[in-house]
């Protein structure tokens, strides 16, 4: 049986005084809720915040990006360094925002994935097929391709470091969400990859989430789903109340 993982990614949204309000929030809507990792993954002017207000809690905080250099010319990024020295244990890699509009690409992504572990952290990477891709019947390919390409050097030891969110792009802030069947078929393709990469022990303990306009009314139904090991939570996790709902159907 996998843990589930539910993860908030706040994208660019909140304050440093607002993250320390929402944290209050969550403590209260999180307590005793024990059968599920809890995870806020903040923009970098809130991880403090975030550190402080959860601390002797048991919920985790994430950044939403790291450089795959460990120091240098890198105006405006951060290090894998930078990240644990601040006490950090997760970070997002790879989400269709960072490829579609800052031109990320599966190689550097790979990179990333690569110096994060290395550091210590644990990946959330994000990988998934735009809807055009869908429309063509390429998923299984592209989904194949993107986890190949950005395991690629990554060891199975290192695979216990590593979540996976499937993430449809055609379903991120749009309102779409894949049904049951293609977030369960989507999951199960991706862990098909990595027990082809890893065996077969590997990928049955890989955790596989689904992100995708996951929310307090569908999220019971989508974390049913036999591949489906959690969500990466995007607008639903700047509400405390929605939040906890998915929480609770995690448990």
């Amino acid at each position: 049986m996998r843990r589930k993982v539910i993860a908030g990614n706040w994208k660019m949204n909140k304050t440093p005084t607002e993250t320390k309000a929402f944290v209050e929030e969550l403590k209260a809507v999180a307590s005793g809720k024990d059968n599920c990792d809890i995870v806020i993954c903040v923009p970098f002017v809130d991880l403090q915040a975030a550190l402080e207000g959860t601390k002797g809690t048991k919920i985790k905080v994430g950044a939403q990006n790291v450089h795959f250099a460990p120091s240098g010319a890198y105006t405006g990024e951060v290090s894998a360094a930078m990240l644990v020295d601040l006490g950090v244990e997760y970070v997002v890699i790879g989400h269709s925002e960072r490829r579609q509009y800052f031109g990320e690409t599966d190689e550097t992504v790979n990179a990333r994935v690569k110096a994060a572990l290395e550091a210590g952290l644990k990946v959330i990477l994000c990988i998934g097929e735009l809807e055009k891709e869908r429309d063509q019947g390429i998923t299984a390919e592209i989904l194949g391709k993107q986890t190949k390409v950005d395991l690629l050097g990554v060891t199975a030891e290192q695979m216990k470091n590593v979540i996976i969110a499937y993430e449809p792009v055609w379903a991120i802030g749009t309102g779409k969400t894949a049904t049951n069947e293609q977030a369960d078929e989507a999951c199960g393709i991706v862990r098909d990859v990595v027990a082809s990469l890893y065996g077969k022990d590997v990928a049955d303990k890989a955790i596989v989430q689904y992100g995708g306009s996951m929310n307090a009314k569908n999220a019971a139904d989508l974390l049913k789903c036999e591949n489906v090991d959690g969500g990466l939570i995007g607008g639903a996790s700047l509400k405390a109340p929605d939040f906890g709902v998915i929480i609770d159907a995690a448990q």
